[in-house]
């Protein structure tokens, strides 16, 4: 029988987290955070997502507030008894000057799995983002599952960036190709709206030899980048977001 569960983040100015409620396999923790953030560990309860699973996390940080979530493992797209794909939506609301740093652990996509993921995020003209991404394909020695991964992001209700990933059987021809992957089963991104990019923006340059940082049309920078496996490519955004997003 497969899943149905909502979970639900809105975090205060004051620190304070008026709603934060857990469904299903989602768990939310509050945890101990440096610096002037909230945090909120997203704690799986089960195994989850397996095919035919509608999971999804609502966040919304108000104004003046900084919110970190972050998960304390990575999640396993599992294969399902039926054929249907798992689905797993995230959305995001940022308000006024709210600050947000979401930085879960990877997506891990089985053998046999096949799941979607998307990300819908509307930030308002003074907000600030941090947004990590990553897809590991298939564990050590298999091949991947199918996942296809959509981020959406609206400032100011203008569209900054709408972009679309598939990889794995049933994803259009050449994902694994050299103008693509290259070989490499490990691939992930990172977005960081910051609205004094405006005044300075962002220039491109590459980070070593899979990774690149351009700037967006409006006041971010997106870093992609491919690796042979999620310790580097993690090492990557790292370096990448201590440029970018040193608050």
């Amino acid at each position: 029988m497969s899943l149905r569960a909502t979970a639900r983040i809105d975090a205060d100015a004051d620190g304070g987290l008026p709603l934060l409620v857990s469904d299903g396999p989602l768990a939310l923790r509050r945890t101990r955070a440096a610096g002037p953030y909230t945090r909120v560990t997203v704690v799986g309860a089960m195994s989850a997502p397996l095919g035919g699973d509608r999971l999804a996390i609502e966040t919304r940080v108000r104004a003046g507030a900084r919110l970190l979530v972050d998960s304390a493992a990575a999640t396993l797209a599992l294969p399902g008894r039926g054929a249907d794909p798992a689905a797993y939506d995230v959305r995001i609301d940022v308000e006024g000057d709210g600050l947000l740093r979401w930085l879960p652990e990877q997506v891990v996509s089985v053998e046999g799995s096949h799941l979607r993921t998307r990300t819908t995020v509307a930030l308002a003209p003074a907000a600030r983002l941090v947004l990590r991404e990553e897809q590991v394909l298939g564990r050590h020695g298999e091949p991947p599952g199918t996942l296809a991964t959509r981020l959406t992001v609206h400032r100011a209700g203008r569209p900054l960036l709408d972009q679309e990933l598939s990889f794995g059987p049933g994803a259009p021809g050449g994902w694994d190709g050299g103008a693509v992957l290259g070989g490499h089963r490990v691939t992930g991104q990172l977005l960081v709206v910051e609205p004094s990019f405006a005044e300075k923006p962002v220039e491109t340059r590459l980070l070593g030899e899979h990774a690149v940082i351009a700037p967006l049309a409006g006041p971010a920078a997106l870093v992609t980048a491919v690796a042979p496996d999620a310790l580097a490519l993690r090492r990557i955004l790292d370096t990448a977001l201590a440029a970018l997003a040193p608050f």
